[in-house]
């Protein structure tokens, strides 16, 4: 690992440096997020003392709320550390990973749990993916600066949307009037990746702070706490300032496009609305060609399983819970299968982005064997 300079002329390496700086300045409690040279994609120690942090602020009158950031310039969170997960699998020690996995799900569930009593501030300034969504989206205050953006990138490495982003994204309030269920599986089977204004649109943040003012913002959030901070700082997001800070949605030009061909509950209705939009008209054929260009990396069991998972998990009377319940139980039969180590060593790993899937078509795809790990 290389090392670097403390500043006292001796060397150290990032393993000195905890993986999660955890400190109350004024009236907040911080989580820091503090492992670089990963992007910050959190492993088991990370879920550990985020849990750690929760449950020490909890009931402690002195912390007001508690602030998630990041140190990197560049990343909130990349999410969860699947090249550990893979490494597992071909160890011969699965269980491993799915000790991660198990622990991350209950950290999701306990972050909404804790929202209900104390504000939870995310502030994602820098990439946001996978389960660095589920780290953030399960907050009551989810804040970006125009540096943000958001994407759940696993059709592309053998796996499925998961941390409860299949219930999250299914059930917030768009610019649209209400839920989109649509919106949210096309960011999750085409791993679009949201900007800011994107995420604003589709209901996934709540306010955006200009990232130059985002020092005097957490500044403001530990003297005065939230309300005060966002009324100082937060952007007016239908003013011309934010607009220009931080463009216009793209998923609101193609918001028709996406209704029409995404809001099916199966891969092959999705596909089949994908053509006939195209032959009809009823799309720009661009926009479908967008889409497809978005969609030709995804693994085909991947494509067919998230769709039957957000089926699942669309429902009114679904419960964050229940979604986290079968994510766990889909997922896991999801890592049994070679897709997964494949797309990860694709991806993450050799980067070649010339997976090998099996099958090859969706039409090959076990619908059956995947729902009875929904049921």
């Amino acid at each position: 690992m290389t090392a670097t300079d403390n500043g006292s002329g001796t060397a150290r390496t990032e393993v000195d440096e905890p993986k999660v700086l955890r400190e109350v300045h004024g009236r907040s409690g911080h989580l820091r997020l503090n492992r670089p040279k990963a992007l910050n994609s959190l492993d088991l120690d990370m879920v550990t003392e985020v849990v750690e942090g929760l449950r020490a602020w909890r009931d402690d009158d002195s912390v007001d709320h508690i602030v998630v950031s990041s140190g990197h310039p560049k990343a909130f969170c990349a999410g969860g550390d699947v090249r550990a997960v893979r490494q597992a699998v071909l160890d011969g020690v699965p269980e491993q990973g799915e000790k991660f996995f198990r622990d991350e799900y209950e950290m999701n569930a306990m972050i909404a749990e804790f929202a209900q009593s104390k504000p939870y501030i995310a502030i994602i300034d820098g990439i946001a993916m996978g389960g660095g969504l589920g780290v953030s989206m399960h907050g009551s205050h989810r804040i970006v600066t125009e540096r943000a953006n958001a994407s759940m990138p696993e059709m592309a490495i053998g796996f499925v949307p998961d941390v409860g982003i299949t219930y999250f994204s299914q059930h917030v309030n768009t610019q649209l009037g209400g839920p989109s269920p649509a919106i949210a599986r096309f960011a999750g089977l085409t791993g679009y990746r949201l900007t800011a204004a994107d995420m604003l649109w589709a209901g996934w943040t709540t306010h955006a702070v200009s990232s130059a003012q985002l020092d005097e913002f957490v500044a403001a959030l530990d003297r005065d706490g939230i309300d005060s901070a966002l009324a100082e700082y937060a952007l007016d997001v239908d003013s011309a300032e934010a607009r220009e800070l931080l463009g216009e949605p793209q998923l609101a030009e193609w918001s028709d496009c996406i209704e029409a061909c995404f809001g099916a509950d199966s891969w092959l209705e999705i596909e089949r609305a994908l053509n006939e939009a195209a032959e009809a008209g009823s799309c720009a054929s661009s926009t479908v060609e967008t889409f497809r260009d978005l969609l030709a990396p995804a693994n085909p069991e991947s494509l067919v399983a998230a769709a039957e998972l957000y089926a699942a998990n669309a429902g009114p009377g679904v419960t964050l819970q229940e979604a986290l319940n079968r994510e766990m139980k889909l997922g896991a039969y999801m890592r049994q299968h070679p897709n997964f180590a494949e797309g990860v060593r694709a991806v993450l790993v050799d980067k070649d982005r010339d997976a090998t899937f099996k099958p090859a078509s969706v039409q090959e795809v076990d619908v059956e064997g995947i729902r009875q790990h929904l049921s």
